[in-house]
């Protein structure tokens, strides 16, 4: 099959529904796209004659007679097709996919457990299984927990820290996620992806050698910050005003947690909640920095 390579594909078509899914959560009904189909627990139906864009399920049935245009990625429900998905078709539970004898996928299938009946002609990509257990490697369990746990504290202490000592700052990263998702989402992934790029350049260079070297000190640090306030914004859209900035920040906190016990989930949940809260903070920060300048100005 020409183009990406399967893994690389399947690794995109992941991040993207992972950010998806955390967007659905962070940002007002206003701010996504109405074509879109991204619901944390629920059921999807696409009914014969409908034609959608995405569809992004947490948990719930997706059934699709009608047409996708996009991708199709359910992590944990039966999904039924007997339309048309012109991308890729994305199903982490076990032995969830079940096709209809016109259904049509346009890109891969990606199963996990037994092999689905796959109608001939039905897939124009490949047919590939994710080994969820595999993954999940008992060995490294330890190891994974202690992590979890170490970011887990250090997050929350992290948080509360910023809560207390710039609430007003919180809240400006908030109407940001309001106003200006696309930005954010470009500036966090190139901060994301800059930053380490910077560092090694850097350090190829005589004279660059410290700079490189304080990148690299700070690169946890400024993501753990980007994460953090992802978990601030999903807490937020969850819990608005007038309740408090700490309820708020913990139920974000706690939702972030709680995904990244789940393998691979967690990992792009902790991509997409860092890509835009970095991204949310740097635009905050210009946006002030506009504001402050003609407040500064002479009379």
């Amino acid at each position: 099959m020409p183009g990406r390579p399967p893994s690389s594909r399947r690794a995109v078509v992941l991040v993207l529904a992972a950010i998806s899914l955390f967007l659905s959560l962070a940002l007002p009904a206003q701010a996504k796209t109405p074509d879109d189909r991204v619901v944390a627990s629920g059921v999807v139906d696409v009914k014969k004659g409908q034609a959608v864009d995405d569809v992004v399920i947490a948990d719930g049935p997706v059934n699709v007679q009608g047409r996708v245009n996009g991708d199709l990625i359910a992590l944990n429900g039966r999904v039924t097709i007997g339309g048309r998905v012109h991308g890729d078709v994305v199903a982490i539970a076990s032995d969830a996919v079940r096709l209809g004898p016109r259904a049509k996928i346009g890109g891969d299938l990606v199963y996990r457990g037994v092999k689905p009946t796959v109608p001939p002609g039905a897939v124009a990509g490949e047919v590939h299984e994710v080994d969820v257990e595999k993954i999940a490697d008992p060995l490294g369990f330890a190891a994974a927990a202690a992590l979890w746990f170490a970011a887990s504290i250090s997050t929350l202490v992290l948080g509360l820290l910023l809560l207390w000592l710039a609430p007003r700052a919180a809240d400006a990263t908030y109407e940001v996620a309001r106003t200006g998702v696309g930005p954010a989402i470009g500036w966090g992934f190139a901060l994301l992806i800059g930053l380490p790029i910077l560092a090694v350049i850097a350090l190829v260079t005589l004279v660059g050698i410290p700079l490189g070297i304080g990148l690299l000190l700070v690169l946890f640090p400024v993501y753990a910050l980007g994460y953090t306030t992802g978990a601030w914004l999903l807490g937020r859209r969850l819990v608005g005003p007038p309740r408090g900035r700490i309820l708020a920040f913990l139920a974000g906190w706690g939702i972030l947690r709680l995904l990244a016990i789940v393998p691979v989930l967690g990992g792009l949940v902790w991509l997409a909640a860092t890509v835009f809260g970095l991204g949310v903070l740097l635009v905050a920060t210009w946006r002030a920095r506009e504001l402050r300048a003609p407040a500064e100005a002479p009379a």
